[in-house]
């Protein structure tokens, strides 16, 4: 494609993604669909330039102001992902002089706000959380997050999925935390991958992983994946029942469900059973009040923790649409709790950062049902799920984990134990 045109390709897309009234991913997605003829570095060019400049939106955007032409064309030079020769290539003389003098800004000097590049609100918030951690945690979300993979232990063993990798050329690690885990290097063509459409993997970050691991799902149970959404979580419950029992996968959404549909069909699992809810007060949960042994609460969120793979997030949340998801998280949580018999295990689950989606949920769910719920320490149960150093990955009794100590999505997880 001439360079011209990737350029003039590149400004569209950040047009429409900085409109901010859809998630990026979903945009970036159909802006491939109607451009087909796009080859792979071509894609990569545009989604990663796309990626860089949500990161860095505030930033970016103040460096803008000294250019001419449209914005969106400025803030795609200036966040520009592909190789250097097509960029300049698009270029005239006075744009290329203009990318160097903001090339030659020293960054560092700039304001807090143009260096963290997230809205007062969410620093603040981050900031009361973190203390010192604070920049860390900001140079960790500014970075795309890796590729992880979980293995399907009722297919493979974790050693053969990295030895069948290696022959297609695909270089992947142990992850550090997650027995099931591996880590892969660079963005290779998964879904053409063996391992990949026998099922004897899933792309699934190794935090997610961890919340799978605290379910502690056995033979022969009865357990519930309250959101389920796309169903990871509910393929790794299922491998670790080795496809016994009885997993039933609610969620509010067919779309979603459907999604499910062809990973189920590739994890070889038969006793999944995906069910679309009305809401958490459903009468096909109420008949099983009492009658299930674990739940996962993976419940709706912010989604703050996954910013490096989503960073319009930051722009699209708000200090009221968290105070809305609180109500919801609540809600949804009591109503989860019904489900389990005595003795039974309940985990909490998000992919938030903020305390107000979590610690102040359990405080609340606590003040309605303590007596008739314990909270466990996650740390014991972490070990017995054979993770280790699982004292590294726990605050107080939760699990939680950060970008910047874990190299993992921002997860956070509080278990109880029905009296």
């Amino acid at each position: 494609m001439h360079p011209n045109a990737l350029l003039d390709l590149a400004t569209g897309l950040l047009r429409t993604v900085l409109q901010l009234d859809k998630p990026a991913d979903a945009v970036v997605s159909e802006f491939f669909r109607r451009h087909r003829a796009l080859g792979p570095r071509e894609r990569h060019a545009l989604a990663e330039t796309t990626y860089a400049v949500l990161r860095r939106r505030l930033q970016l955007q103040h460096l803008a102001q000294g250019g001419g032409g449209a914005l969106e064309r400025r803030l795609a030079i200036l966040g520009w992902q592909g190789d250097a020769g097509p960029l300049l290539a698009a270029l005239g003389p006075a744009e290329r002089a203009w990318r160097g003098q903001v090339q030659a800004i020293d960054t560092a000097t700039l304001p807090d706000k143009l260096r963290h590049n997230l809205p007062d609100w969410l620093a603040g918030a981050l900031r009361a959380t973190l203390g010192e951690e604070f920049w860390p945690l900001v140079q960790a979300l500014d970075r795309p997050a890796p590729l992880d993979l979980r293995v399907n232990v009722l297919k493979a063993r974790r050693e053969a999925v990295v030895a069948a990798l290696a022959a297609a050329g695909v270089e992947a690690t142990p992850t550090r935390h997650s027995p099931w885990g591996l880590r892969v290097e660079g963005k290779p063509a998964l879904s053409r991958l063996e391992p990949f459409t026998s099922g004897a993997v899933e792309v699934q970050d190794e935090g997610s992983q961890l919340l799978a691991l605290l379910v502690d799902a056995h033979r022969g149970e009865m357990v519930v994946d309250f959101c389920a959404g796309a169903g990871g979580k509910t393929l790794a419950l299922g491998a670790a029942m080795r496809n016994t029992g009885r997993l039933y996968a609610f969620d509010v959404s067919g779309h979603r469900l459907a999604a499910l549909k062809p990973r189920l069909a590739r994890s070889g699992l038969s006793n999944v059973h995906p069910v679309q809810i009305a809401h958490e007060r459903d009468e096909r949960i109420s008949r099983l009040a009492g009658k299930i042994d674990r739940v996962l609460v993976d419940a709706p969120c912010s989604g703050l923790g996954t910013l490096r793979r989503n960073p319009d997030l930051k722009w699209r949340q708000s200090p009221r649409s968290v105070a809305e998801l609180q109500s919801r998280q609540v809600a949804i949580l009591a109503g989860a709790a019904r489900l389990l018999g005595s003795g039974g295990r309940l985990v909490y689950a998000t992919c938030s950062l903020l305390p107000a989606e979590n610690e102040e949920v359990v405080a609340s769910f606590e003040a309605a049902h303590g007596t008739a719920f314990e909270l466990l320490d996650a740390a014991p149960l972490l070990a017995r799920a054979a993770v280790p150093e699982p004292a590294g990955l726990t605050d107080g009794r939760f699990l939680r984990v950060w970008p910047h100590r874990h190299g993992t999505d921002g997860f956070f997880a509080a278990v109880w134990q029905r009296r």
